[in-house]
């Protein structure tokens, strides 16, 4: 028998209050599809669970004249649904949907892919990418982390006590931008990425590259931002010499580990093609082509 109590509470500082009066010892629910799976296989014992679906703000989507500002707790089935999302980030939206089954789907969400730490999250390499940022609500008020600093190591992140992340805020694009998302698995559907790369790119008026972003997952402590891979296609229509300064960048970033998924040099190689093939895809995409 599973023992631990269950709150549900109704307000931001409410749910603050129950994380810091468990002693630590309690973790924030957005969807659960990680957080129970973990619980009912005893690798994690929580003295409570903070259910935070019923926090305002938690569960939604909605924008501002600057941004979306997706709920924490928000479902992948509703963001993948989003139209404004849909057009804005399709790499994101990609990434989004390669949670899981459909069925988890249903309940898996962005703040909970992210707060989870595992280094392999499809949805975070896409999140750095578009430069989101997190809405942080704990005891002494609020806070904003940009994604790329929130993680800290597999399952570690900057959340301090009494901390859980309420929204998480995505940029609108700037016109002739686009991004992609591409993972390698080792079976076709629902496994864990070997390696992922997240690519955003935006062009001038003569589709040069103005500004790029490109990220990384599984294969490094933690999703991480390549600042020298986006500089490598600045300037550039992607020909073949930056592509291969952008594959290069990417290889000299990765920090992977061999496992029975894959090899270090297998990632190394993988994670270096996948960016490429992503980088190429946003561009077509900023360029209007489906």
């Amino acid at each position: 028998m599973l023992g631990f109590a269950y709150h549900s509470p109704t307000t931001t500082q409410e749910a603050a209050t129950l994380l810091v009066s468990n002693d630590d010892n309690a973790r924030p629910m957005a969807g659960g599809t990680d957080l129970l799976v973990q619980l009912n296989s005893g690798r994690a014992k929580f003295s409570a669970v903070i259910d935070l679906k019923r926090v305002p703000g938690a569960i939604g989507v909605g924008e501002n004249g600057s941004c979306f500002i997706v709920g924490a707790a928000t479902s992948a089935a509703q963001i993948g649904e989003h139209a404004g999302i849909c057009r804005a980030w399709p790499g994101l939206v990609e990434a989004v949907k390669l949670i899981g089954s459909t069925q988890i789907q249903s309940r898996a969400s962005l703040g909970g892919n992210l707060c989870n730490a595992s280094p392999a999250a499809d949805t975070v390499p896409a999140m750095i990418a578009a430069e989101a940022i997190c809405d942080i609500v704990g005891p002494n008020g609020r806070r904003i982390v940009p994604v790329e600093s929130f993680l800290l190591g597999p399952g570690r992140t900057c959340l301090k006590a009494g901390e859980y992340v309420l929204t998480i805020r995505i940029p609108k694009r700037p016109r002739n931008s686009a991004d992609a998302y591409l993972r390698s698995i080792p079976r076709t559907e629902m496994d864990i990425a070997i390696a992922g790369a997240a690519v955003s790119v935006t062009l001038d008026t003569k589709g040069m590259i103005s500004a790029a972003r490109v990220a990384l997952g599984a294969v490094a402590p933690t999703a991480i931002l390549v600042p020298e891979a986006g500089a490598a296609i600045l300037g550039t229509k992607l020909d073949a010499d930056s592509l291969d300064a952008l594959e290069e960048a990417v290889r000299r970033a990765t920090q992977p580990i061999s496992d029975k998924r894959g090899t270090i040099d297998y990632r190394v190689k993988v994670a270096g093609t996948l960016a490429r093939r992503a980088s190429l895809r946003a561009y077509q995409r900023a360029e209007g082509q489906p």
